[in-house]
């Protein structure tokens, strides 16, 4: 069978909308063991804007988890273009991509991905140590965002003592941590129970609505995705559905887009 992705989306600063702060443009990535190619993503077009709360959805397979870490730089890309903030970072050398996300992107983990050996406060201010910032300021910044997060009181304790849905904030916290345009999550409410993944969804809300910034979120789960304001669906490496959720509680009341 055939499929043909959804029309590009026409909205553009020419027209009096807003620049996307993120534009996959025939996007490729295949992986090649030698034995087995696998086409993950097969020419996606694919534009979102600042401030947009995003979810991609699809079967196991079919490309979502490739197409955030193609849009963020984490994988390299065979083909097409990636424009982060109008900046092609598909030809930016794995240094300058690294600094480009430290500086301008968060990331949310379905397993946290916090050392052990260091308290909350410590995990959530690692990003900026690593990026340089003085160790006074980057404490100072990792106590506001856990306060932000509603685990100030939680800062020293580490990651054992805390519950799942604690850990997934200060891992929001570290992703928020640098004031990034951009937040992924990849499956970040996965290793949660029902309540507690609301509770992490309507944090995120919150954040998006407050601070403005954009966040895409890969999941599996129908109702998480309609907690956003705008459904992307995938299959085999392809965009099959645009989806605007009609005044998603993520989103900021716009109605669906008219063809």
């Amino acid at each position: 069978m055939t499929m043909t992705q959804p029309q590009p989306d026409t909205r553009s600063a020419e027209a009096g909308g807003p620049a996307p702060i993120i534009e996959a443009v025939d996007l490729v990535k295949t992986y090649d063991t030698g034995k087995v190619r696998v086409n993950a993503l097969r020419g996606v077009n694919l534009r979102i804007y600042p401030g947009e709360m995003v979810a991609i959805m699809g079967p196991s397979g079919c490309g979502k988890t490739t197409l955030l870490n193609c849009l963020s730089g984490i994988d390299v890309i065979d083909g097409g273009r990636v424009l982060v903030e109008g900046t092609d970072i598909s030809k930016m050398s794995d240094n300058d991509k690294t600094e480009h996300r430290a500086r301008r992107m968060g990331f949310i983990f379905q397993f946290y991905n916090l050392l052990p050996v260091l308290s909350a406060v410590e995990n959530v201010e690692l990003p900026l140590l690593v990026s340089g910032v003085r160790s006074g300021e980057a404490r100072r910044r990792a106590i506001e965002a856990m306060d932000v997060v509603h685990l100030a009181e939680w800062a020293t304790h580490r990651p054992a003592e805390l519950s799942g849905g604690q850990r997934q904030r200060v891992t929001i916290a570290r992703a928020l941590v640098n004031n990034p345009a951009i937040v992924w999550g990849d499956e970040p409410t996965g290793d949660l129970d029902s309540v507690t993944a609301a509770e992490i969804m309507d944090l995120l809300s919150r954040l998006n609505k407050e601070h403005n910034q954009t966040f895409v979120l890969v999941t599996h789960d129908r109702g998480i995705a309609q907690r956003t304001e705008r459904i992307i669906r995938m299959q085999d490496g392809l965009i099959i559905a645009d989806e605007q959720v009609n005044d998603g509680p993520g989103g900021d009341g716009r109605q669906p887009a008219k063809e």
